[in-house]
């Protein structure tokens, strides 16, 4: 490709005052996808069978004789004389009916310009699948294309582009590329989510920008019911639209309300409105977490211990009686007189 790719800027160098031809590769009813003829690209613009592809662009000069457009891939190859418009513009279509039975693999997309002398050099007889060179003698077949025995469609494609970007050859090109694949979608990891909780759904897929899915979100205990029996129903539906990627993958999303999902598990499935696609996938919706309170900090119970020195209840005094000094000599007095009489009762007996 590195040499091509040689060959092609020489043979745009040389004819840029003359004649100019730019490529877009488009995949209809999907946004337009700008290929600079000679750069390269961050990635391949990928389809799936069964998409419309569309090569529009612009050829100064206003040739006479239109414009070549050959694809050629895996066991394929088509070749199409298209006119430009009064305005340099120009546009080559592949139907969707083109595309369906297409093997999976790259395609390359040529896009011849006759340039000064009007006509084509490099030219292809479909009776033989000779490719052959106009200026060589007359008419030589360099290789042939398209048959039992002709090169495969790399080799067939870089010897096209060598032939065209010959230096003996008048003619100039420009090139682009899609890869095909079957219609395939991927439903990314959904995850658990809590019931009454809003999420999105997304996936992949190589179907083209533009292209609508069905998404279906359902449960997995769903099942018919009596007429008289609960027929509640926790899912969601509806149609979402392939939106640009990277990487040549497109990508889909899909927002889920699960404001009235019950705690389940839950089948999600995505299929094609047009093309022939289904993917499918499950996750759980459970149970809110419980709302942790925070609880007040315990306040400390203060137990109030008795002192160690015990309260000494009041002792009234007991008054001191003092004794009184004549109630002493009265006694003493008595205990004087007593002794008295008891002595003279002695002395009379």
């Amino acid at each position: 490709m590195n040499s091509s790719r040689r060959f092609q800027k020489i043979r745009l160098i040389t004819g840029v005052l003359t004649a100019c031809i730019c490529i877009l590769l488009v995949v209809v009813p999907s946004q337009a996808l700008d290929l600079t003829p000679g750069m390269s690209q961050s990635s391949m613009p990928a389809i799936s069978n069964g998409d419309p592809v569309t090569v529009h662009g612009i050829a100064t000069g206003h040739p006479q004789a239109g414009l070549m457009v050959w694809v050629i891939g895996y066991n394929y190859l088509t070749i199409s004389n298209i006119q430009v418009n009064a305005d340099n513009t120009y546009n080559y279509e592949m139907k969707s009916a083109d595309t369906e039975n297409l093997a999976s693999g790259q395609y390359l997309v040529i896009v011849q310009h006759p340039m000064m002398n009007g006509q084509f050099d490099i030219v292809y007889d479909p009776s033989t699948g000779n490719v052959i060179n106009r200026q060589l003698g007359g008419g030589t077949v360099i290789f042939q294309l398209g048959k039992t025995g002709s090169l495969q469609s790399p080799d067939a494609a870089s010897a096209l582009m060598q032939a065209i970007g010959s230096q003996n050859i008048d003619d100039t090109f420009a090139t682009t590329s899609f890869f095909i694949s079957p219609p395939d979608t991927i439903i990314h990891p959904v995850g658990d989510h809590v019931a009454g909780e809003n999420f999105t759904i997304t996936g992949s897929t190589n179907l083209a920008v533009g292209d609508q899915l069905q998404v279906e979100v359902y449960s997995s205990s769903f099942q018919p019911t009596g007429k008289n029996q609960d027929s509640s129903f926790s899912g969601a539906t509806g149609v979402v639209q392939v939106m640009p990627g990277s990487e040549g993958s497109d990508t889909w999303s899909f927002d889920v309300d699960g404001k009235d999902f019950k705690p389940d598990k839950y089948i999600v499935t995505v299929s094609g409105i047009i093309q022939d696609i289904k993917g499918s996938a499950t996750f759980d919706i459970v149970e809110p977490f419980p709302t942790t309170i925070p609880l007040p900090s315990p306040i400390p119970t203060i137990t109030t211990m008795p002192s160690q020195t015990e309260a000494i209840s009041p002792v009234t005094a007991i008054p001191t009686t003092k004794k009184s000094a004549l109630a002493a000599g009265i006694c003493i007095g008595a205990v004087s007189t007593a002794f008295i009489i008891v002595q003279m009762r002695k002395g009379n007996t």
